[in-house]
């Protein structure tokens, strides 16, 4: 079939960077009502356990009724409708919030097609409450969400948010606050200036260790730096923006860094790429995709050594298998001037 194309290049989406103490109080709260996640987590199961024996009795109360409710959610959307200073500002607006514009905020954003849909919910409509559960279905847990922020008086809801955020707040993030935003704004200064080295979608990847290609509706992406979550990276939407909380990097996590300790990515791929049997390998990866048995049958000795290649090549996430076959991830190798440049400070070419 021949194909005229008369339409405009895709566009992609606009990138922008934001970090508060606020966001990592919330997702702090997520994750410790998230028990099945905690084994995961860098931080120990008995971390959590710790952090909510030492809440004041009121407000562990309110962090049971957010693990039964997933109410952590409702703070997430409520401190996107706008950018607030300092706790104290985000508490009067959530005083101030009308019950309609409560509950309306509180519920998920499920696309454009849902707006009328979330409106009337938050107007009282059961259909419309149903509708939303039914665009959900098969997610983990928003169905029961929708239900619950439906039927609860906003008032209520107003109470239960107030205690939670601040409880935690006061009692998990105001110590530490200034290591916090040493921390995050550290991680969100580097992602900026590599925001002028990269394409926005080269960013996204840069951040979050995951590509996410532009969608017709999305116009922004937001990333904001955490480091209460870390490993994981966690995803939301909000209208016209793809959210992404992200893990802070790991030099940024000290009080003092360490103007010579390099980039963690950098020193695997070093590690990885510093052996002739594994170039051998990447450049067998860069022409075309490859089994296990083919590559051993094309380099010769035991299957297990070249599995044991492999492996080092994928634990520095330079290849990946894609329907049993290896693929090279050629933008992780494309990405190594960008971390040698965020090591050595300044242009690779700035001296000549």
């Amino acid at each position: 079939m021949s194909l005229l194309n008369i339409g405009c290049q895709r566009m992609t989406y606009r990138v922008e960077l934001a970090y508060s103490p606020l966001f990592e109080a919330a997702l702090g709260i997520a994750a410790a009502t998230y028990d099945q996640i905690h084994p995961t987590l860098e931080l120990p199961p008995s971390y959590w356990k710790q952090l909510q024996s030492e809440l004041p009795l009121e407000v562990e109360k309110e962090l049971v009724y957010a693990k039964q409710h997933n109410t952590w959610k409702t703070l997430l959307h409520l401190l996107h409708q706008r950018s607030f200073p300092d706790l104290e500002s985000f508490l009067r607006y959530l005083k101030k919030l009308s019950p309609f514009d409560l509950r309306y905020y509180s519920l998920p954003y499920l696309g454009e097609e849902c707006q009328d849909a979330r409106r009337q919910a938050a107007e009282g409509s059961k259909e419309a409450m149903i509708h939303l559960q039914t665009s959900c279905r098969d997610h983990l847990f928003f169905p029961a969400y929708i239900a619950h922020i439906y039927t609860t008086e906003p008032d209520d809801l107003r109470r239960h948010l107030l205690c939670l955020m601040e409880g935690w707040f006061l009692t998990h993030i105001k110590p530490h606050e200034e290591t916090i935003v040493r921390t995050l704004k550290r991680d969100c200064s580097q992602k900026q200036v590599m925001q002028a080295k990269l394409s926005a979608e080269a960013l996204v990847e840069w951040a979050t260790n995951g590509s996410y290609p532009p969608e017709p509706t999305v116009t922004r992406v937001l990333l904001i730096p955490h480091a209460i979550y870390r490993p994981w990276t966690i995803q939301a939407d909000a209208e016209g923006t793809k959210i992404f909380y992200y893990p802070v990097d790991d030099e940024h996590l000290h009080r003092d860094a360490d103007p010579y300790r390099p980039p963690l990515p950098l020193v695997q791929a070093l590690k990885a790429l510093g052996d002739e049997q594994r170039l051998r390998l990447v450049k067998m990866l860069s022409e075309q995709d490859l089994s296990l048995q083919e590559m051993t049958e094309t380099l010769g000795g035991a299957k297990s050594t070249v599995h044991h290649h492999l492996s080092m090549l994928r634990s520095a996430h330079l290849v990946e298998t894609v329907n049993g076959k290896y693929r090279l991830k050629r933008t992780v190798l494309d990405k190594l001037p960008l971390h040698w440049e965020q090591f050595l400070g300044g242009s690779l070419d700035a001296r000549h």
